[in-house]
């Protein structure tokens, strides 16, 4: 009797345990796909919203030629740069005059969201002029100049470039200095100037037999002394000599 009602019963699969171990680890994979999704999407929506930049301030240590730059991260342009080691070349942003690096509170300024553009780019590289700009004016710059200039900003004089100089749509921007070689920096002219976010520029001899090359707004001219001193102060910081 007790086989015939077995019989009779509903019948029971019996559940193959390999089945049952492709189950769970399917579903374990799909967790931990959860997961990653999760935590990437955090990371890749952070990477967007930097646009490149970094807060990070971990002080860097770049060699060029005989010279440490000692510079943070959020100094230094580009993401493969920032790190330690040797480079033929190293390109910072900074905000001028605060003279600092990227931050959430200086956002704005690095995306240049306002109207106000107050970001100067650097480079710095070993020498390939003997001369740096200003050291150039007389036995170069003097012969390639169009006399008279025009008054330009801070009391610079602004002089366009005769047409056999090269410089086409710039014009070279020179401020008197007692006792010194004369400031001077090149600076975009007409539609050019007003569509860059640094349209002058200018090179400065720093450290040991390294160039500076400096690039920013045509508004500071207005104040070029200032800062030619605060980025050859600044320039002095970052930089040690090798030994």
């Amino acid at each position: 009797m007790k086989q015939a009602a077995i019989a009779d019963g509903p019948e029971l699969t019996v559940v193959d345990s390999k089945l049952m171990k492709r189950v769970f680890y399917a579903f374990a994979a799909l967790a931990l796909l959860s997961i990653a999704i999760s935590l990437g999407g955090k990371w890749f929506g952070r990477s967007i919203a930097m646009a490149g930049y970094t807060d990070d301030a971990t002080v860097r240590e770049v060699v060029i030629g005989h010279n440490i730059i000692t510079v943070p991260a959020n100094f230094i342009r580009f993401e493969p740069a920032r790190r330690d080691g040797i480079a033929s070349r190293l390109d910072l942003y900074l905000r001028y005059p605060q003279m600092d690096g990227y931050s959430e509170a200086s956002r704005d300024d690095f995306n240049h969201a306002g109207a106000n553009r107050n970001i100067i780019f650097l480079s710095f590289e070993q020498q390939m002029m003997s001369r740096d700009m200003s050291a150039r004016f007389a036995p170069i710059y003097s012969a390639l100049i169009v006399q008279p200039g025009i008054p330009g900003l801070g009391g610079t004089t602004v002089y366009g470039f005769n047409e056999k100089s090269g410089y086409m749509n710039e014009v070279l921007v020179v401020g008197k200095r007692a006792g010194k070689d004369p400031f001077v920096a090149r600076c975009l002219s007409g539609p050019s100037a007003s569509e860059s976010l640094a349209p002058c520029e200018r090179d400065i001899h720093v450290g040991d037999d390294l160039s500076l090359t400096y690039r920013f707004p045509r508004e500071f001219l207005g104040d070029w002394q200032t800062l030619d001193a605060a980025i050859t102060a600044e320039a002095g910081l970052l930089l040690k000599a090798r030994h």
